[in-house]
């Protein structure tokens, strides 16, 4: 017997149309996780580079602020917070120009080069496709014809 049906009894599938049963099969055999991770994951390294960021900033302050309350007190005075507060600040500068500029430089300037395709930051096309035929090939895929 021929089939009857017409392009309206024709259901598209999808996440759409039934409820996301596409994204629950998919995972199930074994394809990627489609949801998002849940806020403190995603951001991980980043609330751990700022935890750590503080920590030091923190240790600076204390630190520093004990050796000039020991300078003070070795030549008879006392500790002035207006004294030391634009010491702090410029130690932070210094620490920030000589450390974290060269730091972002190299890695904004790695990012830049790399996406500008210079030659020392990037495999050649060519030996990238070499890398997915034998890929295929390995897979007894044809490379030619996928």
């Amino acid at each position: 017997m021929a089939d009857t049906t017409t392009p309206a009894d024709v259901r598209p599938s999808g996440p759409a149309v039934d409820g996301g049963s596409s994204r629950r099969n998919a995972r199930r055999a074994g394809g990627p996780p489609f949801r998002k991770p849940r806020w403190p994951r995603a951001y991980a390294f980043a609330l751990v580079t700022g935890a750590l960021f503080l920590f030091s900033w923190i240790g600076q302050f204390v630190f520093q602020a004990a050796v000039e309350s020991n300078e003070a007190s070795q030549h008879g005075q006392s500790f002035a917070w207006a004294d030391f507060l634009p010491q702090f600040l410029a130690s932070t500068f210094e620490n920030w120009q000589s450390e974290f500029l060269q730091l972002i430089w190299q890695a904004a300037g790695l990012a830049l080069f790399y996406y500008w395709g210079s030659s020392q930051s990037r495999e050649s096309d060519e030996r990238i496709e070499a890398k997915l035929d034998a890929l295929l090939r390995e897979r007894d895929l044809d490379p030619e014809n996928p």
